[in-house]
């Protein structure tokens, strides 16, 4: 396959994975902002939590704009200045769909191509409404209609794999982030730790995740801090875990390291990632910190990121 057809079919995924991802961190800050405090005041740091958890705090404060609920909302979901707003990735994988056009089959476009056409409406609609989180769920479905078309109609060759890729990395990308944003709304009082703004908060993680319920099943009680940091890193039942994330990257890595009679820098970079997390406890990421060790993953899963595109979708395959 040549790099260029590979290149768009990873990015294509990672940015419909991304529009979901941004719906799922947008949705945990509208939540977030309507829990007041003891006091009856509402937390001030919900809206720039989540700029900082969807990585582009600096970009928005170039803007001038003020960090509050309208402006973050619209520079996350709808801005064409931001590259990475929900309109901007769900237009980048459209147009990287139609490159790889004849890559693709029929239903993923279709579920790219409406997504895109039908985007605009429903922004005006919630705008009009005042209320984001129909359009959110739209989107989160949307996504799901394109990995389904993929899972259910895509052939299993490189093709396949490479669109794969793409949507675990990034998905690896976003568990993290979502995770981390508990850190960025930490209590102005301590003593409201455990207390009922903390329950709801760690619950709204758990929805932003889709885990709730799994929570539930697993672990048949009330959320727990290093409950929940366990099943979103550690627990490989979890489809949206660290750790799932990381054992599908290495795994399709394997696929393509065969198909290609070579192993690249990537194969042990993602490796050792998914070792540390395999052989891992809770008690080993609270001791480090969890701040510490999603920021810590992040970066590093952001290093293999780019290390699979320089051995994969630059230097030609």
């Amino acid at each position: 396959m040549l790099s260029r057809t590979a290149d768009n079919l990873y990015w294509l995924a990672r940015y419909m994975e991304r529009a979901e991802n941004l719906a799922r961190i947008l949705e945990v800050g509208i939540r977030m902002a309507m829990m007041p405090d003891q006091s009856g005041k509402r937390h001030r740091s919900e809206w720039r939590s989540t700029l900082v958890n969807a990585g582009i705090e600096p970009l928005f404060e170039q803007t001038g704009r003020a960090v509050n609920a309208r402006n973050v909302i619209e520079f996350i979901g709808r801005s064409e200045r931001n590259p990475s707003s929900i309109y901007s990735c769900i237009k980048t994988a459209r147009d990287s769909g139609r490159a790889v056009r004849n890559a693709i089959t029929s239903e993923m476009w279709e579920a790219l191509n409406d997504t895109w056409l039908a985007f605009e409406d429903n922004w005006r609609a919630a705008a009009e409404n005042r209320d984001f989180r129909p359009l959110l769920d739209w989107i989160k479905d949307r996504s799901s209609m394109f990995r389904g078309s993929l899972a259910g109609t895509m052939i299993r060759d490189e093709a396949y794999h490479f669109t794969r890729l793409g949507t675990f990395v990034e998905r690896a990308d976003n568990t993290a982030r979502i995770l981390d944003v508990k850190y960025h709304i930490l209590l102005p009082d301590m003593a409201e730790v455990g207390g009922g703004v903390d329950y709801y908060q760690w619950t709204t993680i758990l929805r932003a995740v889709s885990a709730l319920g799994g929570y539930h099943w697993v672990y048949s009680e009330n959320p727990r801090p290093w409950n929940i940091a366990e099943f979103l890193i550690l627990r490989e039942e979890m489809p949206r875990s660290l750790i799932t994330c990381l054992r599908e990257i290495t795994t399709t890595l394997e696929i393509l390291a065969e198909a290609h009679g070579r192993r690249h820098p990537c194969h042990r970079q993602a490796g050792r990632l998914y070792s540390s997390l395999k052989f891992a406890v809770a008690e080993d990421v609270f001791q480090q910190g969890l701040h510490e060790f999603l920021t810590d993953f992040i970066s590093r899963n952001n290093r293999l990121g780019n290390e699979i595109e320089r051995n994969y979708l630059f230097a030609g395959t």
